[in-house]
């Protein structure tokens, strides 16, 4: 179940950074939904802004 929910937010989190015009856009976009990004060694995370977790990890090209 949690695989299938990963999938889910970085295909929405990727669709959302396509239709932003900009970094700051593509974040302010999210926060909408109530995702974060932060930067890590492993690559850019997406966390939860309500609860503060960490949700899944982005490819390298995001």
């Amino acid at each position: 179940m949690e695989r299938i929910e990963s999938t889910k937010i970085q295909a929405l989190v990727m669709r959302e950074r396509n239709l932003a015009v900009s970094e700051r856009e593509w974040q302010h976009r999210l926060r909408g939904y109530g995702y974060g990004l932060r930067d890590s060694d492993e690559g850019r995370i997406v966390t939860s802004l309500l609860r503060g977790d960490d949700l899944c990890v982005l490819a390298a090209a995001a």
